[in-house]
């Protein structure tokens, strides 16, 4: 009878969970494939990377395309926003307020324009005849912490967008040759404009947010695109919207490809008897620096694996170099302190002349 009751019992909390998994609604960090305390930029990061994954015009063979699309989309509305995401940790997908929901290829065109990466092809595998408009190109200025640690950047927009108006327009205008008979024998021919007559618009700015992520590693001067979010075209296609990175000059660091360059003003009893130290590096974790020998001015520190992450493996990063600068005392020495120090040094007179540009 006990053993009865014992299974009778498992069967009901089995079905009990099962029940409580239905009821709870789609887990969002596992459809974004992160952990509950993902910071907004984890957060970002999974959506864009799976995005282009799971794009239905990338999977035209999976019948479940549309809907994984549409639970990612639906997963980053929720945990992008604090006050959704809150309710969601709380009460889990049904205990969110009903309002309004965006769209999820309004989302996956904030990441990546009006046409995403046009799955089917490029740009200039599309019709060439369609006319375009104008290409934008902005610069964007990031700072030397966000290029080593990387950062989305949002850019707030007004969006020139072409809306149906009252009445008709001349539209698709070209020359065509129109051939005219003369009399027996004769024909003329004149080239003349002919027009469609197309529905009227109007443009009307709308403001879009752009996500802009700022990868570790990126380069000056490298563009990300955003397809569809430049220049309209009352005929035909918008033009593209490229932003291009400037990297600011930083106070400390200097760039060099994937290493960081850096200099160190040290005392000269430092230079002499040597010294240790912590560098602030960008993200903040300390670069230690330790020196038991004689520094001499000009000298320099390799610290492999301190630089820059590299642009197209992460894993790899460059080095930080320390050059080394010594200050003198400002104060004069009389005779006393100077026969101290040669007594203390107990080193001869070295004045040697040569061409050191030639490195003899």
């Amino acid at each position: 009878m006990a053993a009865k009751d014992m299974n009778l019992c498992s069967v009901c909390c089995l079905l009990l969970y099962v029940i409580a998994a239905v009821f709870a609604g789609r887990d969002f960090y596992q459809i974004l494939g992160v952990s509950k305390t993902a910071s907004i930029r984890d957060i970002k990061k999974a959506y864009r990377k799976l995005a282009l994954q799971l794009h239905p015009d990338r999977n035209p063979d999976d019948p479940k395309a549309q809907d994984k699309f549409a639970d990612l989309g639906a997963a980053y509305e929720v945990l992008s926003d604090e006050e959704k995401r809150k309710q969601y940790d709380a009460y889990g997908e049904d205990g969110l307020k009903e309002g309004h929901h965006s769209s999820h290829n309004d989302i996956f065109s904030s990441f990546f324009g009006d046409f995403g990466f046009m799955f089917g092809g490029n740009r200039q595998q599309q019709d060439r005849n369609i006319p375009r408009g104008n290409d934008i190109i902005l610069d964007l200025e990031v700072t030397l912490e966000e290029v080593y640690s990387g950062n989305f950047v949002e850019v707030v927009r007004n969006k020139p967008v072409a809306k149906e108006a009252p009445g008709k327009r001349k539209c698709n205008c070209r020359q065509e040759m129109r051939t005219t008979q003369l009399g027996p024998g004769r024909f003329q021919m004149t080239q003349e404009m002919v027009c469609d007559e197309c529905p009227n618009v109007k443009l009307v700015n709308e403001e879009r947010t752009l996500e802009v992520e700022i990868e570790q590693g990126v380069r000056d001067e490298m563009e990300y695109p955003f397809i569809g979010e430049g220049e309209p075209h009352i005929d035909g296609e918008p033009g593209d919207l490229r932003f291009r990175i400037k990297v600011l000059k930083h106070p400390v660091f200097e760039r060099r490809g994937d290493d960081l360059y850096t200099n160190v003003t040290i005392s000269l009893v430092e230079a002499l008897v040597g010294f240790e130290m912590d560098i602030v590096h960008l993200d903040g974790h300390k670069v230690h620096i330790v020196r038991d020998k004689i520094t001499k001015p000009g000298a320099r520190m390799w610290k492999k694996g301190e630089g820059l992450p590299n642009f197209d493996n992460i894993n790899i990063r460059g080095s930080l170099i320390i050059t080394f600068d010594v200050e003198f005392p400002q104060t004069q020495l009389d005779e006393q302190e100077k026969d101290g120090i040669r007594s203390l040094l107990n080193q001869g007179s070295v004045q040697k002349v040569y061409n050191g540009l030639q490195g003899y």
